[in-house]
């Protein structure tokens, strides 16, 4: 890494910034490294998007996207001033660490979580404590109950372990913190979980941030949003506006549009992934991997006599790539993206092969 520039501002030299999954071009590649889906968006959003193209793209998009704020509150059940939207849920996630999170008192997250957390918190100057999680993964919510902090983040389902927080233990969290903000990051929970969404009108603390790159098959677009109180979605405004008042393009608002009302093609999508998963699930369970439960569209394991980064270079060169961390505690799991079953089938092949 560079160790830096004369031209450099101040705040440029200290962050460690994030390392997405690869995106590597092999010939063959089985991909299960980045946690997209397998699955192609709704032919209705390549409609939607050959359309608006054809319309012309000389002018300006809607500044407040109020079509696709106004679809994803039709979907929910909610208000469209409860709606904030932006480039994929990571430029929602740095407004909101912005916007809601920058206080005199450490925010709080889990030790093992979505590592851009700390790198925002870098950037933006929020200082944090981690929070270990239990020694099976979970989060345990008393944890997060009681303890002064200037905000709570997690995701739910966590990554990378794909556990899930029951709905009643967001609630008490929200609950024992009425004067701070709970962000819950919700970019997997439609693979298996419950939907913090319909706690927002109980609590004007109460943050959900979801994302429509993986479950509604749209990762190539970037576009996400936040559902909360009027005044969190005015505050993630504020900021949005002055930084880029026109973050969503005329093609991803229409083709998210078309994405959030295509209900039936979402709803199979899901089921495929759940079916698969719980599948790939079982057959590595039978390879003697220990694989956690997972309510994501992956699965973290670990072999109790196999190295994992050895794993994952022994795949690799069978053209099939997951996702290794070295880090802290997780360093001998592995997260595997549940893929089409022709390609979690060619995975459980090469690790029997591996294996023997």
């Amino acid at each position: 890494m560079s160790s830096g520039n004369r031209f450099w501002s101040p705040v440029v030299h200290d962050p460690v910034p994030y390392v997405p999954g690869e995106q590597p071009r092999m010939p063959g590649l089985v991909k299960l490294n980045t946690n997209e889906n397998p699955y192609p968006p709704s032919p209705r959003v390549v409609q939607a998007i050959q359309h608006t193209a054809a319309l012309g793209l000389q002018r300006y998009p809607d500044p407040e996207s109020t079509a696709l704020r106004e679809a994803i509150a039709r979907h929910h059940g909610i208000d469209a001033a409860q709606v904030f939207v932006g480039n994929g849920s990571d430029e929602v996630l740095a407004h909101v660490f912005m916007a809601l999170l920058k206080h005199d008192t450490p925010i709080l997250f889990p030790d093992i979580t979505y590592s851009f957390y700390p790198v925002y918190c870098g950037l933006y100057g929020v200082d944090y404590q981690t929070v270990p999680l239990a020694d099976d993964y979970t989060i345990n919510p008393a944890d997060y109950c009681g303890k002064p902090n200037g905000g709570i983040i997690f995701p739910n389902p966590n990554a990378p372990t794909g556990r899930l927080l029951a709905l009643d233990a967001i609630e008490r969290i929200a609950q024992a913190n009425p004067d701070s903000v709970v962000v819950v990051d919700e970019a997997y929970v439609d693979f298996g979980g419950t939907t913090a969404i319909q706690l927002v009108d109980r609590y004007d603390n109460l943050l959900v941030v979801h994302t429509l790159s993986k479950s509604r098959s749209l990762a190539g677009m970037r576009v996400g949003f936040a559902v909360g109180h009027p005044a969190l979605i005015e505050a993630l405004e504020r900021v949005k506006n002055s930084f880029n008042s026109y973050p969503l393009d005329r093609l991803a608002i229409a083709g998210a549009v078309a994405a959030m009302e295509d209900g039936e093609y979402f709803e199979r999508c899901c089921q495929a992934v759940i079916a698969t998963r719980e599948t790939l699930s079982a057959d590595l369970t039978g390879l003697g991997f220990e694989v956690l439960p997972s309510a994501a569209n992956f699965i973290f394991v670990r072999h109790p006599q196999r190295d994992a980064a050895e794993l994952a270079k022994a795949l690799r060169e069978r053209s099939i790539i997951v996702r290794h961390f070295k880090l802290p505690r997780i360093d001998q799991f592995l997260r595997i993206t549940v893929g089409t079953e022709g390609e979690c089938q060619a995975l459980v092949a090469a690790l029997r092969g591996i294996l023997a």
